[in-house]
C-alpha cells in the first residue's frame, strides 16, 4: 500500500500507522534465532543452509566422531550471520547442539540444551532490570527444529523426554529428517504414529495462529498444522531432472528427490512456517508467552534483582562425579589396606626388636654374673698363696 502524502486530506491519518511501522521495521531490520536439535548425521546443517540459500555452516566431518566419545557431553555452538533480501536485513543466529543423542548412555543429554534456553531468558531478564537497557543482547530462541530419525516406527524415549521439556520453553517444530529414505506409505504411517505419541504424551508443539476473519490465511495455517511433523529433504546441490529442469535435490538411480517439490517433501511448508508467513508470530510468541512464563515463574520465587540460584548438582557431570567418587573410594580403601599391612609389619618388627632386646639384656646379665664369679674366684686363689 502506497504511503499517504504528509498533508493529505484523506481522513485524520490513523490508517497511515501501518506504513509508519513498516518504515521503522524496514530500517531496523529483524533478529531471528533458530535452534536445531537432533542426533548427528540427520542433515541439520544441510537443512539450515538450504532454508536460507547460503552456506551458514560448513558440512561436518563425522569420520572422527568416535574420538569424542570420552566427552559424553552435548555441546552448544552459535553461528551468526546477516542476511539481506530486497534491502531488508535480518540478523540470523543458528544454535547447533552437536553431541546430543550420540552415545550409548544419553541420560541427561538434554540438560545443556534446556539450560541454554533458560539462561537466555535469564540473561534478557537481567538486562531489563538494569538502568541502561538500550543495547540489550538477545539470544532467546524463537524456534526449535527437532530432527527425528526416519526409523519408520515411532518416537524413541529420548525424543519424548526432550520434546516434553522443549515444548514448554520454546516454539517446538518437529521434522522428520531425510524423508527420501522412506516410501510415501511408510512416511504417512510414521507421521500418524508420531502425532499419536505427541498427543498421548501431551507434548506441546508450535501451532500457527488461525485468523477467523481471513479464510485464506486460516486455511493455510490448517494445512501447515496437519502437515506436522514436516518431512524434510535437505540439499544445496543443483541436479537435473529427467525432463531437463535444474533443481535443488538429491539424485538417485530411480530419479531425483526434489527439495521444493511438495509431492516429495514438506520443505516449502516448513519454509513458509519459519520465514515467509509466521516468523513474526514466532518472535512475538517467544516474547509474550515463553519469556513471560519464565519471567513470571522467577518473579514469584525471587526478589527483584536477586541472582538465580546456582545448581550445585549439574546433571551434565553426574556420571563423571559418580565415577570420580567411586575411584576415590577405591583408592581410599586401597590406601587403608596398605596402611593396615604396614601397621602390622611395624608391630611385628617392634615385637622382634623387643625380643632381641630382652635376649641381649639377658645375655648381658649372664656375662655380668660370669664376670662376678670370675672376680670372686680370682680373689680366693690370691689369698691362698699368701
Amino acid at each position: 500500500m502506497a504511503a499517504a502524502p504528509p498533508f493529505s486530506d484523506d481522513g485524520i491519518g490513523i490508517a497511515n500507522l501501518p506504513n509508519q511501522r513498516h518504515k521503522i521495521v524496514a530500517k531496523r531490520g529483524a533478529h531471528f534465532t533458530i535452534m536445531v536439535v537432533g542426533e548427528s548425521g540427520l542433515g541439520k546443517t544441510t537443512l539450515i543452509n538450504t532454508l536460507f540459500s547460503t552456506e551458514l555452516s560448513p558440512p561436518k566431518n563425522y569420520n572422527k566422531r568416535h574420538q569424542k566419545q570420552l566427552d559424553k557431553l552435548t555441546e552448544v555452538e552459535i553461528i551468526k550471520a546477516e542476511l539481506e533480501e530486497k534491502q531488508f536485513k535480518t540478523k540470523l543466529t543458528v544454535i547447533d547442539t552437536p553431541g546430543f543423542g550420540d552415545y550409548v548412555n544419553n541420560r541427561d543429554s538434554w540438560a545443556p540444551i534446556v539450560d541454554f534456553i533458560d539462561d537466555q531468558h535469564e540473561a534478557y531478564m537481567r538486562q531489563e532490570q538494569q538502568p541502561m537497557r538500550k543495547d540489550k543482547i538477545d539470544l532467546r530462541v524463537h524456534a526449535c527444529l527437532y530432527f527425528i530419525r526416519p526409523t519408520g516406527h515411532t518416537l524413541k524415549p529420548l525424543d519424548i523426554e526432550i520434546m516434553k521439556r522443549l515444548g514448554t520453553r520454546v516454539n517446538l517444530i518437529p521434522v522428520i529428517a531425510k524423508a527420501d529414505t522412506l516410501t510415501q506409505n511408510d512416511l504417512f504411517t510414521f507421521k500418524q504414529r508420531i502425532r499419536q505419541v505427541i498427543q498421548a504424551q501431551g507434548i506441546r508443539i508450535y501451532q500457527p495462529p488461525i485468523e477467523a476473519d481471513d479464510e485464506v490465511s486460516a486455511e493455510h495455517a490448517r494445512i501447515l498444522s496437519e502437515a506436522m511433523p514436516f518431512s524434510i529433504i535437505g540439499s544445496t546441490e543443483d541436479v537435473t531432472t529427467p525432463d531437463g529442469r535444474v533443481v535443488k535435490g538429491r539424485e538417485y538411480l530411480w530419479g531425483v528427490a526434489e527439495v521444493e517439490n511438495e509431492n516429495h517433501c514438506d520443505f516449502r511448508k516448513l519454509r513458509s512456517l519459519l520465514i515467509r508467513t509466521y516468523m513474526l508470530d514466532l518472535i512475538s510468541t517467544t516474547e509474550e508467552l515463553h519469556y513471560e512464563n519464565y519471567r513470571q515463574a522467577q518473579m514469584e520465587t525471587r526478589k527483584f534483582g536477586e541472582q538465580k540460584p546456582r545448581k550445585f548438582e549439574n546433571p551434565k557431570f553426574k556420571e563423571e562425579e559418580e565415577a570420580l567418587r567411586k575411584r576415590f573410594t577405591e583408592q581410599v580403601k586401597a590406601e587403608e589396606a596398605r596402611f593396615r599391612q604396614w601397621e602390622q609389619h611395624l608391630i611385628a618388627e617392634r615385637d622382634r626388636l623387643n625380643k632381641d632386646l630382652e635376649m641381649a639384656h639377658s645375655a648381658i646379665k649372664a656375662l655380668e654374673a660370669e664376670l662376678d664369679n670370675l672376680q670372686v674366684g680370682y680373689g680366693g686363689r690370691g689369698t691362698g698363696r699368701r
